[in-house]
C-alpha cells in the first residue's frame, strides 16, 4: 500500500496538496477500507482548508487505524479544526483522550488550553497552558499563551508581560504575539505604546477581528484621555 501511495506523498511533501488529493482520491481503493489512504486525504482536505471533507477520513483512522502515531496525529488535527470551526466542546474532547491514553505534549495541552479558553472557562485553560510550559519552557506559543490568559485574568501583568516577549523573541513579526503584548500593555496603562502595538498587530494580521476590537478599544481610551 504505501508504494502505491508514494506518488501522492512526493506531492504531499511538496506542499502540492491539490495535486496530491488528485491523485489519492484517483486510486481505485475504498479509503475505509485502508487507513493510510484515509489519513492522508484527511492531511490533504486539512491543508486545502475543506474541513468538513478531513472530518469524514480522519475520523475514520481514529476509529480504524491501530498506528498510535497515526491516531496521536489525527486527534492533534481533529482538534485543529475544531477549534477553527468554533466546535470547542469537541477539540477538547479530542485532546482529553489523548491525555487519557497517555499522549502528554506541549501541543495537546495548548490545544486543550485553547478549547477551554474559549469555552469560557479561564481560570482552567491557564493550568493547561502552564503545563505545556512545563514540558517545553521555551515554547512560544505556550509562553504567549499564558501570558495572554494572565492578562484576560488581570493576573501578575508584568509577569504576563514577559512572558509573552519571551514568545516575541522567537517569533517577532507574529500578529498574535503582538496583540498579547498591546492588550498587556493596555492593561498596565501604557495607551500609547500599545495603540503602536496593536496597530502592528493589525497591519500583520490583515484585519483580525479580536486585534481589531483590541485596538478599538485602546484608541476610545486614548481619545476619552485626550478630551
Amino acid at each position: 500500500m504505501n508504494n502505491l501511495l508514494e506518488t501522492g506523498l512526493a506531492f504531499y511533501r511538496a506542499k502540492r496538496y491539490e495535486k496530491a488529493l488528485d491523485y489519492f482520491t484517483s486510486l481505485d481503493v475504498d479509503p475505509a477500507e485502508y487507513p493510510d489512504l484515509a489519513y492522508y486525504l484527511g492531511l490533504c482536505y486539512t491543508k486545502l482548508e475543506k474541513y468538513d471533507e478531513a472530518l469524514l477520513y480522519l475520523e475514520q483512522v481514529v476509529t480504524n487505524h491501530d498506528d498510535f502515531l497515526h491516531i496521536y496525529q489525527c486527534r492533534m488535527v481533529l482538534g485543529y479544526i475544531y477549534n477553527v470551526t468554533g466546535r470547542y466542546r469537541l477539540a477538547e474532547f479530542e485532546m482529553r483522550e489523548l491525555l487519557d491514553a497517555g499522549f502528554e505534549s506541549p501541543q495537546v495541552y495548548s490545544t486543550l488550553g485553547f478549547a477551554l479558553f474559549s469555552q469560557g472557562k479561564t481560570d482552567i485553560s491557564l493550568d493547561y497552558y502552564r503545563k505545556a510550559l512545563d514540558l517545553e519552557p521555551g515554547n512560544s506559543n505556550a509562553l504567549n499563551s499564558v501570558g495572554y490568559t494572565m492578562v484576560e485574568l488581570d493576573q501578575e501583568l508584568p509577569e504576563a508581560t514577559d512572558n509573552i516577549r519571551k514568545a516575541l523573541e522567537a517569533r517577532p513579526e507574529h500578529a498574535a504575539y503582538l496583540d498579547s503584548l498591546g492588550w498587556a500593555l493596555f492593561k498596565m496603562g501604557r495607551i500609547r505604546e500599545a495603540r503602536r502595538i496593536l496597530g502592528r498587530a493589525y497591519d500583520l494580521s490583515k484585519g483580525n477581528r479580536v486585534i481589531a476590537s483590541h485596538l478599538r478599544k485602546v484608541i476610545d481610551e486614548e481619545g476619552e484621555e485626550e478630551s
